[in-house]
């Protein structure tokens, strides 16, 4: 009984995976259309990007200006807010 089941589903696989290989080849074959130069569109043109506008960076000022102002607003203040860690 045990043989009978194995080759049942043994040949039921098989048939399975045949069907599958056979149906998308003959698809390939039904939709294949060839392409030449003349049937491509033609390419667009690249378009030069826009340049982005120039960013202000303002009046700010760089970490070793803010360093030195500090070091020289908060001498002599307490050791808070702005002045945490630059106050002596």
């Amino acid at each position: 009984m045990k043989t009978r089941h194995l080759a049942s589903t043994l040949a039921s696989v098989v048939l399975g995976l045949g069907w599958l290989a056979a149906v998308p080849a003959s698809w390939a074959t039904d939709n294949f259309t060839a392409v030449t130069a003349a049937d491509k569109p033609a390419k667009k043109p690249k378009q030069a990007k826009a340049s982005k506008p120039p960013t202000d960076k303002g009046s700010a000022e760089s970490k070793p200006e803010r360093d030195k102002r500090l070091m020289r607003e908060c001498r002599g203040r307490p050791n808070s807010g702005a002045c945490e860690g630059y106050a002596s």
